[in-house]
């Protein structure tokens, strides 16, 4: 058996695919929040006040899993 180091490219790719498994589990949160709430029939203001809250997680969200798979790419076509 070959005993095979890990570069730092693995190290990318390994580190990118954790960073994009948390970004798509801040989607899933954000996608249960909102609808537990519009299942909850809240009036106007109150729907308002939750997905106003739940839309900058959801845009941090979708930002750690872009950057994650970004970080994935890189380290496949380097690596």
């Amino acid at each position: 058996m070959e005993n095979e180091q890990s570069s730092v490219f693995d190290i990318v790719i390994w580190s990118g695919a954790t960073i994009s498994v948390l970004g798509l589990i801040g989607l899933i949160w954000c996608i249960l929040r909102v609808s537990r709430a519009k299942r909850a029939k809240l009036d106007d203001d109150a729907m308002r006040e939750v997905l106003r809250t739940a839309l900058p997680l959801n845009l941090g969200a979708l930002f750690l899993s872009v950057i994650g798979l970004m970080m994935v790419i890189v380290g496949i076509f380097l690596g």
